[in-house]
């Protein structure tokens, strides 16, 4: 931290000859934002417990979603690899989400005995999440979190038509307690 970058910047204008205008340069420290360095949240932050419930979160969100309605499966558990798949592609905008979606997506779907089980625990994990990034993250880091599973959840709804429909009203209502358990607004 003691060590300074140097920037070339420009100090000032100097009228040139034919008037036209040239910039003055001169060489000074780079501008260190420690801050930003302090308010990006890694795996580090978390416990080994907490940063699996984090991780948790998408994929839970997709099987919420997969089990709203009958039908379609295979191409909805395809379009939630395809939503972490997009994700990686835009890597470094965010070091948690490139953390999150570096990491194989896992659900122990078979500890839960039915859609509505895993639908009340699944939604409680979100919420547990939720409150994990809102006490170590940044607000972008958890609106990125929360962007990114809502979009996940979107993908996978419209992966499959229900009766003539895009999106069934069961994976609607699902997305909407999605958004609720992850305190995001009007997404």
């Amino acid at each position: 931290m003691g060590e300074h970058l140097l920037a070339l910047c420009v100090v000032g204008l100097d009228r040139g000859p034919f008037g036209r205008d040239h910039k003055i340069f001169k060489w000074a420290p780079y501008p260190y934002d420690e801050r930003r360095e302090r308010d990006m949240t890694t795996k580090a932050a978390f416990t080994p417990e907490e940063w699996t419930v984090v991780l948790e979160g998408p994929p839970t969100a997709g099987m919420i979603v997969i089990t709203a309605a009958h039908g379609g499966m295979v191409r909805e558990t395809i379009a939630m690899s395809k939503a972490f798949a997009e994700a990686r592609a835009q890597h470094g905008e965010s070091e948690l989400l490139d953390e999150i979606v570096a990491a194989k997506p896992h659900v122990d779907h078979t500890r839960y005995h039915s859609p509505e089980e895993l639908k009340e625990h699944g939604l409680g994990h979100l919420r547990d999440a939720a409150a994990l990034l809102e006490s170590k993250a940044t607000p972008q880091e958890r609106d990125d979190y929360q962007h990114f599973v809502l979009t996940l959840a979107s993908k996978v709804a419209a992966a499959h038509k229900e009766h003539g429909q895009a999106v069934s009203p069961a994976e609607a209502a699902a997305i909407q307690e999605i958004t609720a358990a992850l305190g995001a607004a009007g997404s």
